[in-house]
């Protein structure tokens, strides 16, 4: 069979690549290092036109079959690594036959959860990772997507203002469904218990755990952490038909997580005056929407959590109360994002992306203030954070150089 390459890749120099050698073999010139480590199925990393990809070496069953889960994902608005294209066909030079290619796109900003541990280990660190990747397994059966094998390891994390973000990178035990049974959303929260605490155990091997972190306990919040939030959005709530303002204290509360509720159930119970409400369907990145149909900008949710509550100091700080919103936010845009973000050397700009840097400038500034007695002003604060934060941070947009790599699990390995 001649090679033959199936998606739509944005760049027609994907087919010029070597696939006539095994995927271990490539040339260094045409590869990049990012974090990595061992896994299952050989990865490299591809550069070409300033855009980097993920290529995994795999059969072409399930090549075919993961680009085409990691597409529904897209099609869902569901967090995972965007696929690109299927390479079938491959043939080497002596005529033997090789694995099919998954190319994707690599995520910008983002690491693997090794990369994120490394040196140090706190325990809330690890949390905030727990936490993000309990957000995404709850997105995912919300969608009706059965993981398979969720880990750390199976997830790139992106740093989201205070917390972070986790993607799907490695879709190749998933199912879609319409919706899941409880049987397998049971199942999928099991195998996500017995493997992060076996990669509690690995890190603990490792001398990477500090000793007041107990693996057991930690991968047993994960399945805590899920089971809050998967109640809090699904479950039914009982009222009496005077309290209805605890719906929109539901509602609310449900916002201050992320969440959008498009529809409310809303039945009576048999025989009483009381009734049944359960949110009916529930969309994740509240926050997000609004920050992008006022300002453009596309950002993490609690990112976006963050730069509307600046917006929202800047119009009450300029006396815009009753200003048009859309107005207030173009002018916050203009006078007050832009700004910082144009204020941070060029040089530099690869380290975060530019609401990151903002959210961690509003925090330098907000230490600064308090050691001052006085606010320091946004001006000061970013002199101050480039010169003793920006500059000894490491690059996290793409690429990072073989004397700065760190040695990771593989992001689209299991």
């Amino acid at each position: 069979m001649p090679l033959q390459m199936i998606g739509a890749p944005s760049d027609p120099e994907l087919i010029r690549l070597p696939w006539d050698v095994p995927l271990e073999e490539w040339p260094a010139h045409h590869l990049v290092s990012l974090p990595r480590g061992i896994s299952r199925h050989v990865v490299r990393f591809a550069r070409l036109a300033g855009r980097v990809y993920a290529i995994k070496e795999i059969s072409a069953r399930y090549a075919k079959r993961e680009y085409k889960l990691l597409w529904d994902l897209a099609r869902l608005d569901t967090p995972a690594v965007e696929p690109v294209a299927v390479v079938t066909g491959r043939t080497a030079q002596d005529g033997s036959e090789l694995d099919s290619a998954l190319v994707t796109r690599h995520l910008q900003f983002s690491l693997p959860y090794r990369a994120v541990l490394s040196g140090s280990i706190r325990p809330d660190t690890l949390t905030r990772l727990l936490d993000a990747l309990a957000v995404l397994l709850v997105r995912l059966h919300l969608n009706g997507f059965y993981w398979g094998d969720c880990s750390l390891s199976n997830a790139l994390f992106r740093r989201d203002a205070g917390a972070f973000a986790a993607y799907l990178v490695d879709a190749e035990t998933g199912e879609l469904h319409p919706t899941l049974t409880e049987g397998q959303r049971s199942h999928d929260i099991e195998v996500a218990h017995v493997n992060i605490f076996g990669e509690m155990l690995d890190l603990e091997a490792g001398g990477l755990l500090h000793p007041t972190i107990d693996p057991q306990a930690f991968s047993e919040q994960l399945v805590e952490r899920y089971e809050r939030l998967w109640d809090e959005l699904t479950q039914d709530e009982i009222i009496e038909e005077v309290d209805w303002h605890r719906v929109d204290q539901r509602i609310r509360r449900l916002n201050s997580l992320g969440f959008d509720v498009a529809e409310m159930m809303v039945r009576r119970k048999a025989g009483t005056s009381r009734l049944i409400v359960r949110p009916k369907v529930v969309d994740a990145g509240h926050h997000q929407r609004r920050l992008l149909r006022l300002t453009g900008l596309d950002v993490e949710e609690n990112q976006a959590r963050r730069l509307l509550n600046d917006l929202d100091s800047f119009r009450v700080s300029n006396g815009l109360r009753h200003e048009d919103e859309a107005i207030v936010a173009h002018r916050w845009l203009a006078e007050v994002f832009q700004p910082v973000v144009n204020a941070i050397p060029a040089d530099l700009r690869r380290k975060l992306e530019p609401a990151q840097l903002f959210h961690e400038v509003l925090d330098h500034r907000w230490y600064m203030s308090e050691a001052a007695g006085k606010d320091v002003g946004l001006e000061a604060a970013v002199r101050s954070y480039v010169d003793n934060v920006l500059v000894f941070k490491p690059d996290e947009k793409a690429v990072i150089t073989p004397g700065d790599l760190i040695t990771a699990p593989d992001p689209l390995s299991p």
